[in-house]
C-alpha cells in the first residue's frame, strides 16, 4: 500500500466518520475526532467513565497524522503513519468491524414523480479464499444473489462501483420484499462456493502433499536408528503436518443488501 492510498483512506476514514480534518497539508493532517472516535480510537476508558458519571464537558482529542516526516515540520508532534503503523491498522480493523454489513439503495437515473419505481434487494458478499499448505495464495471474490428470483452474479463489487447508491431509499421508489430470505441467501452461496471449489484443479495439493512425504522422509531417515522415537521426532512431524497439509479457508470479508432498480450489467 503506497503511501499516497494511505493518505486517501485517511481522508476517507474521518470524513466518512464525521471527523473535521482541520488541516489537510501534503505531509501531514490534523484531525479533530468526535467523541464516538475518541473512545474508539484514543484508550481512554477513565476519562470517559468519569466524564458521565460527573455530568462533564467533552472534550475529545485532536489528532496529528504524519504521513512524510521528512516534509512536515519539524517540531510537529504527531504520529508517522506508514503501512505497518498500529494506528494505520487499528483504523482497518475498525473499519472492517463497522463497515461488516451495509444497506444502500440505487438511485435511479430517470425518475417520474408519476409512477414509482421498484427497487429490489440482493444479498452481496464479498469474500476470501486461501489457499494453504506451506505456500498460500488468496483469492477476493464478490458474489451478489438477487433475493427475488435467485439469480447469482459474480464480481458484484466491481458492478456496484458503476452504480449510483445511496444509504437512503430515494424518492418515488419503494423496495419489494424478498423472496427468498437473507439466510437462504447465505446457503445458496455457501452451496455454489463449495461446487466450485470441489470441480477445481487440486494440483497444487497434491503437490504440497507430495513435498510433505519427501521432507517427513528425510525426518524418519534422521530417526531410523532410534527403536523408539524421542519426543522431538513427534513435535518435528506434528509441524511438517502444520506447514504442509493443504486447506482451503473461506472468510466473509463484509456484505450487505443492496437495493437494486435494474440487473447488474
Amino acid at each position: 500500500m503506497q503511501q499516497s492510498e494511505i493518505r486517501e483512506y485517511l481522508e476517507t476514514f474521518f470524513k466518512e466518520n464525521d471527523c473535521q480534518i482541520e488541516k489537510n497539508e501534503p505531509s501531514y493532517m490534523t484531525v479533530q475526532l468526535t467523541i464516538d472516535m475518541d473512545k474508539a480510537l484514543m484508550n481512554r476508558p477513565f476519562y470517559w467513565t468519569y466524564l458521565e458519571k460527573t455530568g462533564g464537558t467533552p472534550n475529545p482529542m485532536k489528532v496529528h497524522l504524519i504521513t512524510d516526516p521528512k516534509r512536515a515540520p519539524a517540531d510537529l508532534k504527531g504520529e508517522v503513519i506508514h503501512f505497518g503503523a498500529p494506528r494505520l491498522h487499528q483504523l482497518f480493523a475498525l473499519t472492517k468491524q463497522r463497515a461488516a454489513f451495509i444497506r444502500l439503495y440505487e438511485n435511479p437515473n430517470k425518475v417520474s414523480i408519476n409512477k414509482q419505481i421498484p427497487l429490489h434487494p440482493w444479498l452481496m458478499l464479498n469474500i476470501k479464499i486461501s489457499y494453504e499448505c506451506d505456500r498460500k495464495k488468496d483469492i477476493l471474490r464478490s458474489l451478489g444473489l438477487n433475493l427475488i428470483n435467485g439469480i447469482l452474479i459474480d464480481q458484484f463489487f466491481d458492478k456496484m462501483e458503476q452504480t449510483n447508491l445511496q444509504p437512503k431509499i430515494p424518492d418515488y421508489c419503494f423496495t419489494v420484499s424478498p423472496m427468498i430470505k437473507p439466510e437462504s441467501g447465505l446457503k445458496r452461496m455457501e452451496t455454489y462456493l463449495e461446487k466450485e471449489l470441489q470441480s477445481a484443479d487440486h494440483r497444487w495439493a497434491e503437490e504440497a502433499k507430495l513435498r510433505w512425504k519427501q521432507d517427513l522422509e528425510l525426518l524418519d531417515h534422521f530417526y531410523e536408528d532410534q527403536d523408539e522415537k524421542p519426543e522431538t521426532y513427534e513435535v518435528e512431524k506434528k509441524a511438517l503436518q502444520d506447514q504442509f497439509e493443504p486447506r482451503i479457508n473461506i472468510e466473509i470479508i463484509n456484505g450487505g443488501i443492496f437495493y437494486l432498480n435494474a440487473l447488474p450489467q
